[in-house]
């Protein structure tokens, strides 16, 4: 699964944007308050040779669109939207052009932490007002700033109407490339998801206000594994209807799925969006229009369904057909026509009266990808002539190769002829075509095959017509648990040349088809799997259309790809993986103190892990729970106890979660923890022989107090530490201690295990040789049921450690401006683990298996391990928690 997410994708099929002049960044000086304020931030203006000269002064005449980058993300990023957008304004003599400004957010780690981001918010609107009072003095002023946010920048973009004093006005435009706005991908801290709370809440209550606000989200698909397109969904609320969702590769003139950094230069893509950004201008006000309505349409010409046309707000409603073109009757349901040096143009004319009786719909294709029109609708009924028509390019949709219509007739039934135009040619070569067809001899149902069929058995279909046009409806697949390899076979009559054949897997409820283009005859493989679920009361099928040559015979197989079907599972739960792990860990370590209790011997991580770390303890009781929520009564008594929803049934409200998901998750935690638990001791083992070869053997002593007052000291500094820095780095400096205590118990261990009792004195009587020898051995046993404890609980602290890590990292890369980490999601977290392990440390297995609380220590891991199931899936920042209480536990048992 995990293989399947990271290796087996489509190739980049994305050209790299590259700058015509050397790209410069002027830095906008920003107001002193607001520099002493934001220190680590700054906005710049972006510039290429001339073009960049002239803006030295700051006299500017273009349109403002400022760039947010995102997680870890350079304000340089800016320069292919940049780059393209300055050729473009040359191309239309400057006539109307951009100035993209791009703010500089210090690379923080903004996915892993979340206490900058309400910064980062405020940041962004400080640098809009300055932006907008830059043009103060212009003519055409601009009153509003379009904004581009990549990852986690859209987010930030999103959250600046939460902002108190913020007026929405001042934006009209919002495209975000790659955003998860749904929830974050790694929910570490408390920051982040209350940011995420606060933010989607807003925009559910105040849709209505939103109104004038436009919003395109683009998802990079199956290739952007750092972000799931799922995550990128905006919800179209019923009072929320200027928002758009779309994935990279059902883009047209893209048709590309991109990875989350090459969403940013991908040019197909970036070509896009500045042609959209071009045809947005209002030519009155010289800015991008106010009206929102014409926002929409011109991002869904450009993203959604391009006609192969120039986008019109108001084309006419009739056209004149000129020109001394010869006027040809078509009565053929079927036609094909190849075009090469035509010197004549022609009209082709086709009745619908007698096909109205035998077929349902036409479909017509044409090769020729210019953007001119070429199909139109006759009222005309007495004539073979048709001098005023209906343009019904505009119903036009753009392939790959070729540009196609589909009509149904009944929608038609004032139009008498359809025309389609052949323009004189010279060295072009293409080809035209048109079928009258009924719409049931075209669709095929193919049932999916079974989740649990694991690919040995599959359905099969055989298109024996003829035809230009086949959609196969795949019924019964409308999850994302469901993935399946779809073969598609094309058997030609004729070994001549012809056109290729267009495969495209159309998902009805969201913009994610996906194309594939095959030379015909060929052999072809396509993916089928989802990034949204089909929603409620949603009963559209997702089909896979074939644009067929039309002497060629398709034969098309399915399959379910268990493959992919653990990708799948990976892709959407990878994030919950940390919790799976420490519960099983937790699970194990419960499981230890079980057999110290009964056995005063702590059995080894791995056998334990094999005893007791088992998914019919915590599994059960999670569904069970799941279940009943979903009557009211059991959720009014929940409610009424004040406890959180339990994360699989939100997860199963936003139909993201697979049956046996969790069961595969926790036999894949069980898998990493009993390797982390064989690499942790294996490590020990290691380090202390090496160690034990360069220093002084010891002797292995024993403890007697537990707190001394240099432990007291230790305690009481990194307490200190982690109030006046961060808490993380107390965390990592308590780590590194008690691994390196370890490894000197591992040391000390090893030595005393190779002391054999003295056999040649003479002097010693046989009673005290057996006395010394029993010392020795309950000396070394103890030691060793010590260190199996240390280790499992070393391997617990291990992934707090690495939960905490972004925090810690975001620390020390802004050390040069603050020394303390504000705010600190692991502050007082850090100060009680670093009172419980300086003590930890230094206990041994003696002092527990005397304890009164020993019983209760032992059977307290495992609701722990369920509630962490039940409530940190989607809140990771709550496992160290757990632990910590765990631990509180052990550190009470030493003590009573």
């Amino acid at each position: 699964g995990v293989r399947d997410v990271l290796f087996l994708y489509e190739e980049n099929r994305c050209s790299m944007t590259y700058m015509y002049e050397y790209p410069e960044y002027l830095k906008i000086k920003l107001p002193k308050k607001i520099a002493r304020r934001y220190p680590a931030y700054e906005l710049y203006l972006y510039g290429e040779g001339n073009y960049a000269e002239e803006n030295k002064n700051l006299l500017l005449t273009g349109i403002p669109v400022l760039f947010l980058p995102g997680n870890a993300g350079s304000y340089k990023q800016v320069r292919s939207l940049g780059s393209i957008a300055l050729r473009k304004a040359e191309d239309v003599d400057f006539k109307y052009h951009f100035n993209f400004f791009s703010v500089n957010f210090n690379e923080e780690l903004v996915a892993l932490y979340g206490g900058s981001l309400q910064r980062q918010t405020k940041f962004v609107h400080e640098c809009i007002k300055v932006i907008l009072k830059l043009y103060r003095d212009q003519d055409f002023a601009p009153t509003s700033v379009a904004i581009v946010g990549h990852s986690m920048g859209g987010l930030v973009a999103r959250a600046l109407l939460t902002l108190k004093n913020f007026k929405p006005e001042l934006i009209n435009l919002l495209i975000t490339q790659a955003t998860p706005h749904v929830a974050p991908v790694m929910p570490l801290d408390k920051y982040l998801t209350d940011f995420y709370t606060a933010v989607n809440n807003h925009w559910i209550l105040k849709a209505q206000d939103l109104r004038n606000l436009t919003t395109l989200s683009v998802a990079g698909g199956f290739r952007d594994y750092q972000v799931r397109s799922g995550l990128a969904f905006l919800p179209r609320l019923s009072q929320h209807d200027s928002a758009l969702f779309v994935v990279s590769s059902a883009v047209p003139r893209a048709w590309a799925s991109t990875d989350h950094l090459s969403i940013v230069w991908c040019k197909e893509l970036i070509l896009a969006t500045i042609r959209a950004f071009f045809d947005l201008i209002d030519e009155n006000t010289r800015q991008i229009t106010e009206d929102p309505k014409k926002r929409m349409s011109v991002l869904n010409h450009h993203f959604v369904r391009h006609p192969a046309k120039i986008f019109e707000e108001n084309p006419e409603a009739f056209t004149e057909l000129t020109g001394a073109f010869m006027w040809i009757t078509v009565k053929s349901s079927k036609w094909i026509y190849p075009v090469y040096n035509d010197s004549d143009g022609k009209y082709f004319t086709f009745p619908l009266a007698s096909h109205r009786k035998s077929y349902s719909h036409v479909y017509c294709e044409n090769s020729m990808l210019d953007t001119s029109s070429w199909i139109y609708g006759c009222m005309n009924s007495n004539s073979s002539m048709c001098l005023e028509a209906t343009d019904l390019s505009w119903r036009a949709e753009l392939l790959p190769t070729t540009k196609v219509v589909i009509l149904k007739l009944q929608d038609y039934l004032s139009l008498s002829h359809i025309v389609i135009q052949v323009p004189p040619t010279v060295g072009n070569k293409y080809a035209l075509a048109c079928e009258f067809f009924k719409e049931d001899s075209r669709t095929v149902q193919l049932p999916v095959t079974h989740l649990f069929s694991f690919g040995f058995s599959s359905r099969k279909i055989l298109l024996n017509s003829t035809g230009l046009l086949y959609n196969v409806q795949l019924q019964h697949f409308n999850q994302i648990y469901q993935a399946f390899k779809i073969y598609i076979e094309s058997h030609c009559q004729s070994l001549k040349e012809r056109k290729p054949s267009i495969y495209r897997l159309h998902i009805p409820w969201s913009h994610e088809d996906s194309i594939t283009v095959a030379k015909a005859p060929s052999f072809t493989e396509i993916s089928a799997k989802l990034h949204i679920a089909q929603p409620q009361n949603d009963g559209r099928v997702p089909e896979l259309n074939i644009y067929s040559s039309s002497d060629c015979q398709y034969e098309v197989i399915l399959k379910t790809s268990l493959l992919q079907v653990l990708g799948q599972i990976i892709r959407f739960h990878a994030g919950a993986l940390p919790v799976y792990v420490v519960s099983n860990i937790l699970l194990t370590y419960g499981g230890q103190l079980s057999t110290l209790m009964s056995t005063g011997r702590c059995s080894d991580f791995s056998v334990e892990l094999v005893r007791t770390a088992k998914p019919y303890k915590v599994e059960p009781l999670i569904s069970i729970i799941v279940f009943l929520q979903g009557f009211n009564w059991f959720r009014e008594i929940w409610e009424s106890l004040s406890l959180p929803e339990v994360d699989a049934a939100v997860l199963s409200s936003q139909d993201a979660w697979f049956p046996l998901v969790s069961l595969i998750l926790f036999l894949f935690g069980t898998g990493i923890a009993y390797w982390s638990g064989v690499f942790f001791s294996t490590s020990l083992r290691v380090f202390s022989s090496l160690w034990l070869t360069i220093t002084r053997p010891t002797v292995l002593q024993k403890d007697i107090k537990l707190i001394t007052p240099r432990r007291l000291c230790g305690v009481l500094s990194l307490a200190l530490v982690s109030w006046t820095t961060c808490g993380a780095f107390a965390v990592f400096i308590i780590y590194l201690q008690y691994l390196f205590k370890d490894s000197d118990r591992s040391k000390e261990t090893s030595r005393n295990s190779s002391i054999q009792p003295v056999k040649n004195q003479s002097s010693m009587d046989s009673t005290s040789k057996a006395t010394q020898s029993l010392s020795n051995s309950t000396t070394v046993a103890e030691a060793v049921n010590s260190l199996k404890m240390h280790v499992t609980i070393l391997n617990l602290f291990t992934w707090i450690v690495l939960l905490n890590l972004p925090s810690l990292i975001y620390w020390l890369k802004n050390l040069r401006y603050s020394v303390r980490l504000d705010p600190d999601p692991c502050r007082s977290t850090a100060i009680i683990l670093v009172c419980i392990l300086e003590i930890l440390m230094n206990s041994s297995t003696s002092e527990v298996k005397s304890s009164k609380l020993l019983k209760i220590a032992a059977k307290v891991p495992l609701p722990l391990s369920v509630a962490m199931l039940a409530f940190g899936r989607m809140h990771l920042y709550k496992v160290p928690h757990f632990v910590t209480f765990s631990l509180l536990l052990h550190l009470l048992c030493c003590m009573v």
